[in-house]
């Protein structure tokens, strides 16, 4: 779990909350394709991550400033927000919570829900590469 004071205002269960505020938003911005990955177990660097398309580069980034403003209006106080200029893929930061909007084509070619959802490997590969050497 991400440490920081980005969505500490928020309480024990803050990355849940805000992970359902923005489900139920990007539901009602009509965007496509929403999922959502566990990271808890599998990286350090979040506990949640969203990904979701847009039609275009106009909605796109227009979901992306209104998640932006749902973010400041719930108390969270650091938003990093990468990739707006091009608005191809757009990467919004809130500490336990990343959450990808993507243009079909690039979702489709960069394919993270595949890459993250893999289940990670087992200690018995590590434990197979000591006793090989």
């Amino acid at each position: 779990m991400n440490t920081n004071s980005t969505t500490s205002s928020l309480g024990s269960n803050n990355s849940e909350y805000l992970r359902d505020k923005v489900i139920a938003f990007l539901s009602d911005a009509k965007a496509e394709d929403v999922v959502q990955i566990n990271l808890l177990g599998k990286s350090s660097v979040a506990d949640f991550m969203i990904i979701a398309t847009g039609r275009s580069q106009r909605q796109v980034k227009s979901i992306s400033q209104r998640i932006r403003e749902m973010f400041k209006s719930n108390g969270v106080r650091e938003i990093s927000v990468e990739g707006e200029q091009n608005s191809d893929w757009i990467l919004v930061d809130v500490g336990d919570l990343v959450i990808h909007l993507f243009r079909p084509e690039v979702r489709e070619f960069y394919n993270l829900e595949k890459m993250w959802s893999a289940e990670m490997p087992s200690d018995d590969l590590s434990q197979i590469e000591n006793d090989g050497s």
